[in-house]
């Protein structure tokens, strides 16, 4: 009763459009239950299916998800080869998907792409070109992907422009930084509305530096891990983007 009080409110508030979520816990849940540690990214990849729908039944524009960062590389080579395997499944679930092509959900990955295992950036690229004319919900996956490195790559870019002449320096601005962010040659993340962190730890690592924090966009952080993330933990975050929004307008 109380999570469909909490939706109607949350309906009848104003909208965020751009939920960005840093996918902790998974290892911990594992170790908690009794599981190999392998097994909970398998338990989170289900939750992170199910946070899609419910952005697409509160007409949520762009949903972003933490799969893999850069420092996820300095993991156990049999680790790795598991989450690339199970990433590459989900990519592919995700280009037969009639949910995906149904409700016109475009599929993007954000990243350093070209640091992947090829079988995964195949996979990639084919959901990519398949749902490329979407635009109902943006589904933008982060692999093999650091704040820093996107702002760093942004900036060379540009730096190789003016050189060769084509930009002057003095015309860099922010939007021409924003135009160059990730995915590389598609239209950029937009700002974000709301970072949810799970897990109990009350950091953004590195997560969306730029379209976060020039926004300051509200955050929330709760302590169920991934796997045992709820809609009534997703509708309490809304709630708090939504109370921000009001308090900057106020």
């Amino acid at each position: 009763m109380y999570e469909r009080r909490l939706k109607r409110q949350i309906l009848e508030g104003g909208p965020v459009e751009h939920v960005a979520v840093i996918q902790d816990g998974n290892r911990r849940y594992a170790r908690q239950k009794g599981l190999c540690k392998v097994l909970g990214h398998s338990l989170g990849a289900e939750t992170s299916e199910r946070v899609m729908d419910w952005c697409l039944d509160l007409g949520i524009k762009h949903l972003t998800l933490y799969a893999f960062s850069t420092e996820n590389f300095e993991r156990d080579e049999v680790e790795k080869r598991y989450l690339f395997d199970l990433i590459k499944s989900k990519f592919v679930e995700l280009y037969e998907s009639k949910k995906i092509h149904g409700n016109r959900v475009r599929v993007r990955a954000i990243g350093r792409i070209e640091m992947l295992p090829l079988d995964l950036q195949e996979e990639i690229f084919r959901v990519e070109k398949a749902t490329s004319s979407y635009e109902n919900l943006y589904l933008n996956v982060a692999l093999a992907y650091g704040g820093q490195r996107e702002l760093v790559d942004a900036v060379r870019v540009l730096a190789q422009q003016v050189k060769e002449g084509k930009l002057k320096a003095a015309e860099v601005n922010e939007e021409l930084i924003a135009q160059n962010l990730y995915p590389k040659g598609g239209i950029s993340v937009p700002k974000v509305d709301l970072i949810i962190r799970t897990g109990g730890e009350n950091r953004t690592s590195n997560f969306l530096p730029w379209q976060a924090n020039g926004n300051e966009c509200a955050a929330y952080f709760c302590a169920p891990y991934w796997p045992e993330f709820r809609m009534i933990d997703f509708l309490r975050a809304i709630r708090v983007a939504q109370a921000r929004r009001l308090g900057q307008q106020a």
